[in-house]
C-alpha cells in the first residue's frame, strides 16, 4: 500500500498491478483527462505522479460501466502485462492470426479491441507448448521442463528456484498459482544456454 501524507494513494506501478492496465493506457488516460474526467494527481511519491485511490477506484469502476465491457474480456495491453509480450509481439500475432489461430475480438469500443481471456491464454498455452516441441528458442517452459532439457532429475531442478546455481535464468514470467505456489516460466533458448555452461558433477 502506498501512503501519501497519511492517505492511501496509486502509483502507475500500483494501478498496473492492482487492474492489470498497461502503462501506455494509463498516460494515455491521464493526458485525456479534460475529456474523460481522470482524477487529477494529488502529489508525488518519489518520481512518481500519485492518486486519491478512493478518487480513482470510482472514476475507473464509473468508465468500465459505462464502456459495458463484460467480464472476463481483456485489452492488448493488458495481456501485455500478464503474459510478459511487448505490444509488438501482440500485434504481430494478431497480424498473423489467419496462419497461428489467433482468437478473433470479442468485443471492441472504437479503436479498442477485447479478447476472451480464457479463450486467448488458452491458445497461447498450446502455442507455447508446440513452439517448445519444435525446439522454438523463444518458447516459455516450466523448471520442470527446463530440468527435463537439461537432463535434471526432478528433485535436483526444483531447488534451483529458491537457490538458484551460477548463471541461471531469471524467469521471464510468475504466475501466482495460489496457496503461496508460484510457476515460473523460463525461455527455452535461456536454459539451454546455461545447460552448455554448467559444470558437469560426476559421481
Amino acid at each position: 500500500m502506498t501512503m501519501l501524507d497519511g492517505r492511501r494513494v496509486y502509483t502507475r506501478g500500483d494501478l498496473m498491478v492492482r487492474y492489470g492496465l498497461g502503462r501506455s493506457t494509463l498516460e494515455k488516460w491521464y493526458r485525456e483527462r479534460d475529456v474523460n474526467g481522470h482524477p487529477e494527481a494529488v502529489g508525488s511519491v518519489g518520481s512518481q505522479l500519485a492518486w486519491d485511490s478512493g478518487e480513482w477506484d470510482r472514476w475507473y469502476a464509473a468508465r468500465q460501466a459505462s464502456g459495458k465491457v463484460p467480464a472476463g474480456l481483456v485489452t492488448r495491453d493488458e495481456l501485455s502485462v500478464k503474459y510478459g509480450l511487448s505490444r509488438h509481439a501482440l500485434k504481430k500475432l494478431w497480424s498473423e492470426r489467419q496462419s497461428n489461430g489467433h482468437p478473433d475480438v470479442a468485443y471492441q469500443v472504437g479503436k479498442a479491441l477485447y479478447w476472451n481471456e480464457k479463450e486467448w491464454a488458452a491458445w497461447y498455452a498450446g502455442r507455447q507448448e508446440r513452439s517448445a516441441d519444435d525446439g522454438d528458442p523463444d518458447a516459455l517452459v516450466t523448471l520442470a521442463e527446463a530440468g527435463r532439457l537439461l537432463g535434471l532429475a526432478q528433485s535436483s531442478v526444483t531447488v534451483y528456484a529458491r537457490r538458484p546455481p551460477a548463471g541461471w535464468p531469471e524467469p521471464v514470467r510468475q504466475e501466482a498459482l495460489g496457496g503461496g505456489r508460484v510457476r515460473r516460466l523460463y525461455r527455452r533458448g535461456d536454459v539451454l544456454a546455461y545447460g552448455e555452461t554448467r559444470p558437469i558433477h560426476r559421481t
